[in-house]
């Protein structure tokens, strides 16, 4: 899908090469911009959307160029390769894979990845050409989160395994808990098909489930959610744009879509002259709490008031009520 929208663009004659690069392509032909987007849910749906808005609204003139790699890795290494030979000028990776796969092929264009959770685990740290917005999970936060409202005991969570992010949002909640003193059940899958019976797996040994910004168990969080319901377990999240529709308990996260829009800022810092390099790594910081009452009258849960006072969705019957 291609559209073709107004842009200002400054050249700069004494730029990095990547950056340089873009410019000159700016003043002398249309400027390319490739999306790559590792699968379609609400999150990332939000992210791409507000990368378009936002330079949209800043006059932006380019041809865009998105894909999406269906939550397949090598689907997400061949966007790169046609990337590349399309010529793109600059290229933007929406989640850890795409990111990786784009900073992998492209050494001298600005690569910029959008919501990646753990950026040095993924490699992409101190990239010259490589810059953009990282969703770093609070874990701590979101451990408290659990222990405040459900003092459990033990605590389950689906990961998975091939993604970057997915393994180390594990490790990292893995070590809160046993810090804590309280028993860690995980079960990783390979891809979002496996993500009921992985939970389906654990769910008899712990009482409360958690699920970090991994994005093939929230491309299926209605299953995880519908398992946990199914057994009187809550289910927590660090996403709270994918927790609409389903029985998701509390979620804790980003608004995916003003991260769109930090990273459509950053798009525009780069084609206006800056380099990627020395922009570096943004990390998103305010976080909006997701509360669904009606899931916690169905397990017999009592949320406390501080936990509904900063809820920004508060929903019962499906309105959100805040």
């Amino acid at each position: 899908m291609k559209k073709i929208i107004p842009v200002l663009i400054l050249l700069l004659s004494s730029l990095p090469l990547s950056a340089q690069a873009v410019s000159e392509t700016s003043a002398g032909g249309q400027l390319t911009i490739g999306i790559s987007q590792l699968m379609a849910h609400p999150a990332l749906d939000n992210i791409a959307q507000g990368i378009r808005d936002y330079l949209e609204e800043a006059g932006v003139e380019a041809e865009f160029d998105v894909q999406n790699a269906n939550g397949d890795v090598s689907t997400a290494a061949s966007i790169a390769q046609l990337f590349q030979a399309e010529g793109c000028d600059i290229v933007i990776g929406i989640a850890t894979p795409t990111a990786q796969a784009l900073a992998n092929v492209f050494e001298d264009r600005p690569v910029v990845f959008a919501t990646v959770t753990d950026v040095e685990a993924a490699g992409l740290d101190g990239l010259e050409n490589v810059c953009g917005t990282s969703d770093a999970v609070p874990f701590e936060e979101h451990f408290n989160l659990i222990e405040h409202v459900t003092a459990a005991k033990s605590i389950g969570m689906v990961y998975t395994a091939g993604e970057a992010n997915g393994l180390a949002s594990m490790e990292r909640m893995k070590a809160i808990c046993e810090a804590n003193g309280v028993s860690f059940v995980s079960s990783s899958v390979s891809n979002s098909s496996e993500v009921r019976q992985a939970a389906q797996s654990i769910i008899s040994r712990v009482d409360a489930v958690y699920v970090a910004n991994d994005n093939a168990v929230i491309s299926a969080v209605s299953s995880l959610a519908d398992v946990c319901m199914e057994n009187g377990v809550p289910l927590f999240s660090a996403d709270t744009t994918s927790s609409f529709g389903t029985n998701v308990f509390i979620a804790c996260g980003f608004n995916y879509y003003e991260s769109g829009l930090q990273t459509g800022q950053i798009v525009k810092r780069i084609i206006d002259g800056e380099d990627p390099g020395t922009i570096g790594t943004e990390h998103l910081t305010d976080l909006e709490y997701y509360v669904d009452l009606d899931v916690a009258d169905a397990l017999g849960i009592t949320v406390p008031e501080d936990v509904l006072e900063d809820s920004v969705y508060l929903m019962r019957g499906g309105e959100n009520i805040a």
